[in-house]
């Protein structure tokens, strides 16, 4: 699973003009699945967001996470970060996990986001999203539970 981690002061997720999910200060979060991807992905994923020291503390030192400022995430699923470009100018997307198996690791993801305490928002999976995303840095993080 590959997930690029944004520090954000708001982001919101509308869907055909209407909106589904919407957070403050927090975490902005494009997840996508790999084939081969597991739980056991989707758990070490989880935890390490949760635990990401971002935030800044009274030093202005990164040295809290999204848990120590009680902040929120938004977790929007994103197939585009499985692109291969390797070969020519139109990417290729065989590394994706198919629909089904994304979509169970998508969700399963956000029941783990859960379980560590933070109140996560959430897209529609496989729809057509406008992303507004208010970056606070920019501070972007790009995981990889393979590596």
């Amino acid at each position: 699973m590959i997930a690029v981690v944004q520090r954000v002061l708001s982001s919101r997720v509308t869907v055909d003009n209407n909106t589904v999910g919407e957070i403050k200060k927090g975490l902005n979060v494009l997840l996508g699945v790999a084939q081969g991807d597991t739980e056991k992905d989707a758990q070490y994923l989880a935890k390490k967001i949760c635990d990401l020291r971002i935030f800044e503390d009274n030093n202005g030192k990164m040295n809290l996470s999204v848990k120590n400022i009680a902040g929120q995430m938004l977790i929007i699923s994103q197939f585009t970060l499985l692109a291969d470009t390797k070969k020519g100018n139109r990417p290729s997307f065989t590394n994706a996990a198919e629909p089904k198996k994304a979509q169970k690791l998508y969700e399963e993801s956000i029941k783990y986001v859960g379980l560590h305490g933070i109140s996560a928002q959430q897209g529609i999976f496989g729809a057509n999203m406008l992303v507004e995303i208010f970056n606070d840095g920019p501070v972007s993080i790009i995981l990889d539970s393979r590596i």
